[in-house]
């Protein structure tokens, strides 16, 4: 089970998800108004834009959904939940970050030895997978992508796996399902 979250984004935020389309994260834009307190600007520079998913280990993942979901009023589902955000650089775009308990035997944060893995959101993920690679941070895998998004592992200083996640959130939406917010 090696690239667990594209397989869990599908069928988790089916149950939950709009974003600007790659092309339009790709592209720099500038809207210049009369005043400069009106301006929109887009950038596309390689860099985190968020926190995309939480994924930690557990000894009864199903049981731990329905703790958290009982006593803590998360939207649950097989996965865990889906918390529905809104973009702070454009309110009316919605995004998700997904919360995940796993197996503690799971080999998905393996090369990590750790019990947590974060995914990030990220934008020009191609831009930032070379920029990262140049500066000698390990890249786990190739670049995967698929109708939601691309995902990509590295590793950090301290020998934490990282997903990295390029959304295309809309696709969520559309798909619709209960949320957490």
């Amino acid at each position: 089970m090696k690239n667990f979250l594209p397989l869990l984004f599908p069928m988790s935020l089916l149950m939950a998800c709009s974003s600007p389309t790659i092309e339009e994260n790709s592209k720099t834009e500038t809207q210049n108004n009369t005043t400069e307190s009106t301006k929109i600007m887009r950038d596309n520079t390689p860099k985190v834009t968020g926190i995309g998913g939480v994924f930690f280990r557990t000894k009864n993942p199903k049981e731990t959904r329905e703790w958290y979901g009982k006593h803590l009023g998360l939207a649950i589902n097989e996965y865990g939940s889906s918390f529905e955000t809104r973009n702070a650089n454009n309110p009316d775009e919605i995004n998700y970050t997904q919360w995940s308990p796993f197996a503690e035997d799971t080999e998905y944060f393996e090369p990590s030895e750790k019990e947590f893995m974060i995914n990030y959101r990220v934008q020009n993920i191609e831009a930032l997978v070379e920029k990262l690679r140049d500066s000698g941070v390990t890249i786990v895998d190739s670049i995967e992508e698929y109708e939601y998004g691309k995902f990509v592992h590295i590793m950090d200083n301290d020998g934490n796996k990282l997903e990295l996640w390029e959304p295309v959130d809309k696709v969520f939406t559309e798909m619709g399902g209960e949320t957490t917010k």
